[in-house]
């Protein structure tokens, strides 16, 4: 049974201009355990549609159902069984690496000695053990993200969304995100949906691909059968086979400098 399945989801807003359909009708399935790539151009809906999955924005038309709960109907059975790392994080600089996780799982309602030792077992791993009593502030950028993935996991949950978690990052940086990622669903069986500007992230991470672009789903497939498919060749790089999927280029993330692990 899919962990992730939608149904002509859609998402309209209203202007002062008039309506912008800005997701037009999403047909999606992801089996448990999969790590899937989404991708797509700049207003192809899919920042909007990873709103929608995640309860931070109820969709206008369609059904679905993430980790065997209906996503408008029951949103916080959703929310019970996701974790979520936005692009910008959401850590405080002013406190400690074991505050905030203890913090976060105080508010998933474990008891205090309970949210102490899941801290010290996130820390243990997510590689965070030596940066326990460091403040947040004093994080490089690769630990920050690790962090908010430990966050994200307080309550292991079942579906583990990502929004362009190594913008920023440097090389060394992605690759170790990278490892984690795949540790997670190699471990843990977490399946994990992924956003990202990097083809080259999806074509080293993603089992499989779904491309989105005008608010529906253009392509999918795993990353060797696209490539055959609409690039000519298993040997095609993404970035051709992307632009000759929607005809336009992924738009490149706006990135800070990068920073080191």
């Amino acid at each position: 049974m899919a962990i992730i399945s939608t149904a002509g989801l859609a998402r309209t807003f209203t202007t002062k201009r008039g309506t912008v359909e800005a997701v037009r009708g999403i047909d999606l399935t992801v089996e448990p355990g999969e790590i899937l790539g989404f991708l797509g151009p700049n207003g192809a809906g899919k920042t909007t549609t990873l709103r929608m999955l995640t309860t931070l924005l109820p969709p206008t038309g369609g059904a679905a159902t993430v980790a065997g709960h209906d996503l408008a109907r029951d949103p916080a059975g959703v929310r019970r069984r996701i974790g979520y790392v936005a692009q910008s994080g959401g850590v405080d600089p002013n406190v400690s690496v074991r505050e905030e996780l203890v913090t976060q799982a105080r508010l998933y309602r474990l008891g205090k000695t309970e949210a102490a030792a899941r801290a010290e077992e996130l820390a243990r791993d997510l590689d965070l053990t030596g940066l326990l009593d460091r403040k947040c502030a004093a994080l490089s950028g690769g630990q920050r993200r690790r962090l908010d993935i430990a966050m994200a996991l307080t309550h292991r949950p079942e579906v583990l969304f990502l929004d362009e978690p190594t913008t920023g990052l440097d090389p060394a940086g992605r690759a170790d995100l990278w490892d984690l990622v795949r540790r997670l669903r190699d471990a843990y069986g977490t399946t994990v949906f992924l956003t990202t500007h990097y083809l080259d992230e999806a074509d080293a991470l993603a089992d499989r691909l779904v491309i989105v672009d005008r608010g529906v789903v253009v392509a999918e497939g795993t990353p060797g059968a696209l490539k055959l498919r609409h690039g000519g060749s298993p040997d095609a790089t993404l970035q051709d086979t992307f632009l000759a999927i929607t005809g336009r280029t992924p738009a490149a993330p706006a990135d800070p400098a990068p920073v080191a692990v």
